[in-house]
C-alpha cells in the first residue's frame, strides 16, 4: 500500500509519467422491442426484455498529474490484449519518456511475462525495460486511481444499452476526448502517512 501511495506523492515528471490502468468487463445489450422516443410531456420509454450480444472489456489508462485518459473496448481480456495497450502506452502516447511508471491491479494478465507471449523477445525486452510498475495489494483496488476514472466513465458514459462494440468504441473515445479537453487532473490527498493513522490495523503491532 505505502509503495503506492509513495508514487502518487511523486511531483510530475515528463520523463517518468505515472500511469495507471485498470479494466472491468461489460456485456453489450441490445433492445428486444423498439422503445417509444420522448415527445412533451412524455420521457422516453425502453423495454424492460433486451437481449445478451456477447461480452467485452473496457479498459482505462490515465496520468492523473497531467490529466489525460485512453478508454477503449475490446472482444476479450487476455495478456496479449493488455500487451498491445502496453505498446500502445509507451510507443504513441509515450515515446519518448525514459520510463512510464505505471500502476495497476496485480491481476495475472498484468505482468512482463504477457509481453513475451504477445511479442518476439527483443521487443518484449524493450518495451519491458521502459516500465517501472507498481501492483495494488490484494482487496486494495481502491488505491488505484483508475479504478475512480472507470466509475466516473459509468456514470457518465455507459447509462444506456449498447450492443455493437464499434458504438461502444465510439462512445468511450467521445468520452476520453471530452474529458482530455478539460485536462481534469485528479488531486489524490490520502498519504502514506494518513494510511499509518486511519489503517493502523493493517500494520503489526510493536
Amino acid at each position: 500500500m505505502e509503495d503506492v501511495l509513495g508514487v502518487y506523492a511523486r511531483p510530475y515528471d515528463r520523463a517518468y509519467p505515472v500511469v495507471v490502468m485498470d479494466e472491468k468487463p461489460l456485456q453489450p445489450l441490445a433492445d428486444a422491442r423498439a422503445g417509444t422516443p420522448a415527445v412533451p410531456g412524455q420521457v422516453a420509454r425502453q423495454d424492460s426484455e433486451y437481449i445478451r450480444c456477447g461480452t467485452c472489456s473496457i479498459f482505462v489508462w490515465a496520468e492523473p498529474l497531467r490529466g489525460w485518459r485512453r478508454a477503449y473496448a475490446e472482444s476479450t481480456r487476455t495478456r496479449v490484449d493488455w500487451a498491445h495497450g502496453v505498446e500502445h502506452l509507451l510507443s504513441v502516447e509515450y515515446p519518448d519518456a525514459d520510463k512510464v511508471v505505471l500502476v495497476m491491479d496485480n491481476l495475472n494478465t498484468h505482468s512482463i511475462a504477457s509481453l513475451y507471449q504477445a511479442f518476439p523477445p527483443e521487443k518484449a525486452y524493450a518495451l519491458a525495460g521502459r516500465l517501472e510498475i507498481h501492483h495494488t495489494p490484494k482487496h486494495g483496488s481502491w488505491l488505484n486511481i483508475a479504478e475512480i476514472e472507470l466509475s466516473c466513465l459509468t456514470k457518465q458514459c455507459l447509462g444506456r444499452r449498447i450492443a455493437e462494440l464499434e458504438v461502444l468504441n465510439e462512445e468511450l473515445l467521445a468520452w476520453a476526448s471530452a474529458t482530455n479537453a478539460d485536462e481534469r487532473q485528479v488531486d489524490w490527498r490520502f498519504t502514506a502517512s494518513n494510511a499509518r493513522i486511519k489503517l493502523r490495523h493493517l500494520y503489526p503491532a510493536l
